[in-house]
């Protein structure tokens, strides 16, 4: 039997996950759920993230998380930015895989990319300077005379300055999972994205560790002469798994990658980004096989995993037992496949599929007429899909 940290979350998370736990339930895999409350209510009354929730967490290594609001303009980071800084969970997964009978511009396509985001630096890293503040006069004061090349000629008084950091090691890191992930999963391709034309001594080191990380594992280059000047024993590489050239590695800067996405996303399959590219190719994904009613996601690391959906908490529907579920249903796939029950995850994506083409019990949202009396409810759902598992 597993152990896993239930979250319920608050809006519409309590009703959504619920219904993600009968579903896994229904798999026949044995799982002990510890439920810890971790809603805004909670952590507005306690002023924090509970630390028993962290507690739960770190212990069980494995997390179900539903949405948690975060005020706009209160003064409390995101939930999820916190989680991820804390439990160092450098990975997020973004799957976003078509299913027959949802409605997209892409109905005719096969769409089915993995975005794997690195989530501990870049822009989200958090280190910013307001504008006005003594702070932000003296960032921008040394980084004038720093500077070689291009300087700061605005006041201090009026600009806020944000730090973009790109470590080696952090791209490594992220490099290394998406390669790993792409073998595991038998994936053709793994593109690297960024904007290394403008911004040469970040996103230029991104791109340059993440060729020596695609050497490393034997990858296929796109281009021939791109790995030029790339060693194998290069201390940028990563670990050493050769793929026999059976992956191939592409790259592509982020403003074409968008087009790209939208024009041929079928030529697409790993997508390894920064923290912010890969916060704005998530929703764009989502976007192309539905919706981020359909975009499940995940956030890994090294001592634990949290498994969520990627829309918000829509607390306007909250107890009304109305909105679609799979999102989540979805991410709880991917919690199985991560706990090695690959035939559970596999039972459930198909009966999750088989709802969704039927057409029948599925919330309004799927409904090629939203105002369709026969929408099921988000409970109701749930247990169709449960019954295609039976």
């Amino acid at each position: 039997m597993y152990k896993v940290t239930l979250i319920p979350g608050d809006g519409v998370g309590p009703e959504i996950a619920e219904a993600t736990r009968k579903c896994i339930d229904a798999t026949g895999v044995k799982i002990d759920w510890d439920v810890q409350e971790c809603g805004i209510e909670v952590i507005e009354a306690e002023g924090k993230v509970p630390e028993r929730v962290m507690e739960s967490i770190k212990a069980n290594q494995v997390a179900l998380k539903a949405p948690i609001t975060t005020p706009i303009g209160k003064g409390f980071r995101s939930v999820n930015v916190f989680l991820r800084q804390e439990l160092e969970l450098y990975a997020c997964v973004r799957p976003c895989k078509s299913y027959r009978g949802v409605r997209t511009y892409f109905e005719d396509s096969n769409v089915d990319l993995v975005l794997v985001r690195e989530n501990t630096e870049d822009l989200y890293a958090g280190v910013e300077f307001q504008a006005g503040t003594d702070q932000a006069a003296q960032v921008i004061s040394s980084i004038n005379e720093a500077a070689t090349g291009k300087k700061i000629n605005t006041a201090p008084t009026t600009t806020g300055v944000s730090i973009k950091p790109i470590s080696v090691e952090g791209t490594r890191r992220i490099t290394d999972f998406a390669f790993d992930y792409a073998i595991q999963n038998q994936r053709r391709s793994v593109t690297s994205v960024c904007k290394a034309n403008i911004m040469k001594f970040t996103d230029g080191l991104w791109y340059e560790v993440t060729r020596a990380v695609a050497l490393a594992y034997g990858a296929k280059f796109e281009w021939a002469d791109l790995a030029d000047g790339v060693e194998p024993d290069s201390e940028l590489h990563g670990k050493v798994t050769s793929t026999d050239g059976k992956i191939e590695y592409l790259e592509r800067l982020i403003d074409n990658m968008c087009m790209q996405l939208v024009q041929k996303p079928e030529l697409y399959d790993v997508i390894v980004t920064q923290n912010l590219y890969g916060d704005i190719l998530s929703d764009l994904c989502a976007g192309l096989v539905g919706g981020l009613g359909v975009a499940p996601g995940s956030n890994i690391g090294t001592r634990a995993a949290v498994f969520e959906a990627t829309h918000g908490s829509a607390p306007k529907y909250k107890g009304q037992n109305k909105v679609n579920p799979t999102a989540l249903i979805l991410s709880g796939k991917m919690l199985l496949d991560h706990l090695g029950e690959h035939e559970a995850a596999s039972n459930l994506d198909r009966a999750v599929a088989e709802v969704i083409a039927e057409g029948q019990d599925v919330t309004y949202d799927m409904k090629p007429n939203r105002d369709d009396p026969t929408a099921v409810g988000t409970q109701e759902m749930a247990e169709a899909i449960c019954r295609k598992m039976q």
